[in-house]
């Protein structure tokens, strides 16, 4: 059942709540058979992207993290190995089917896509009815440094399942936008970046040492920010902040770049939110492509 997103998740699916709950989206997943479930993600009233399965292998795989099972939502091109790799790094509503649907469409380019889902050891965003409480419980409580083990664990798994890890690359939204400047100074692997409005600064924390602006310099790869300027959460100042320190920092930092769409505001590519701009979301889309493909990850 598809309801309006708003601040009050309750909505989202009747009932879902503590066991009952998970009971719900596991025998969703079940019935799709892909591990995600598309009526239990944020959706709006308004018709979303759809990229169909067809000619695809897509899916939910296990990763090993150090004995711990991760769930990963995979889409690649059906039979074919040597594939340039792109991990997808979600919003903190989790890995449901906005996020899922975006790896096809990467697959649809020929990459192997991985989006792992970054949160499962503090909780299942999907489960969660109210917006204040998926943050405090849940997404606050995700230290960097775990989710930099389970995107190495991820490189790991896509090099001994089809995939070229001497390409690499990683995009993210919103959260895991901000993660993906933070992947791109961590791992030497990762050859090209894409953030999508990620959160450049922040107060420090044991579980949030650094953030973005902290690392610019350090960058391994470049990174490409595509950023909104009607984005209330994420200043403009900020971003010149970023490309202050980018400037005076690494080749990769030099070489990373930004993109601000006057109009566009924060999560102006989920095309299931009233947030939705086509035109900056298209753009965007294809300026990443292209950026990785200048990179040599594609």
């Amino acid at each position: 059942m598809h309801r309006t997103y708003t601040q009050d998740l309750s909505a989202l699916l009747p009932g879902q709540s503590g066991a009952e709950g998970t009971t719900r989206r596991m025998a969703l997943k079940a019935a799709l058979g892909v591990g995600y479930a598309a009526a239990a993600a944020p959706v709006m009233a308004q018709t979303a992207i759809r990229t169909p399965a067809d000619g695809l292998t897509v899916g939910e795989v296990m990763i090993d993290v150090a004995g711990f099972s991760m769930p990963a939502y995979r889409a690649a091109p059906a039979g074919r190995t040597g594939l340039p790799v792109v991990l997808v790094l979600s919003e903190i509503f989790g890995v449901h089917e906005y996020i899922a649907d975006t790896a096809r469409r990467f697959a649809r380019a020929g990459y192997l896509a991985i989006a792992p889902e970054l949160f499962i050891r503090q909780g299942d965003p999907q489960s969660y009815g109210e917006m204040a409480r998926l943050i405090a419980e849940v997404i606050s409580k995700v230290p960097d440094a775990q989710v930099m083990s389970d995107l190495d664990a991820t490189v790991r798994w896509a090099g001994a399942n089809g995939g070229d890890v001497s390409k690499l690359a990683v995009t993210g939204f919103c959260w895991g936008g901000r993660q993906t400047w933070l992947y791109a100074a961590h791992n030497p692997q990762v050859k090209a970046g894409v953030a999508w409005y990620g959160r450049l600064v922040g107060q420090t924390s044991d579980l949030n040492p650094r953030h973005p602006v902290d690392i610019a310099g350090a960058l391994k790869a470049p990174v490409l920010g595509l950023y909104g300027a009607a984005d209330t959460g994420i200043p403009l100042d900020t971003v010149e902040a970023m490309k202050k320190a980018l400037a005076t920092g690494s080749p990769a930092a030099k070489q990373s770049s930004f993109v601000v769409y006057p109009d566009a505001p924060h999560a102006f590519h989920a095309d299931y939110r009233p947030t939705f701009r086509a035109e900056p979301a298209r753009d965007g889309w294809n300026r990443a492509l292209a950026w990785f493909a200048r990179h040599g990850v594609a």
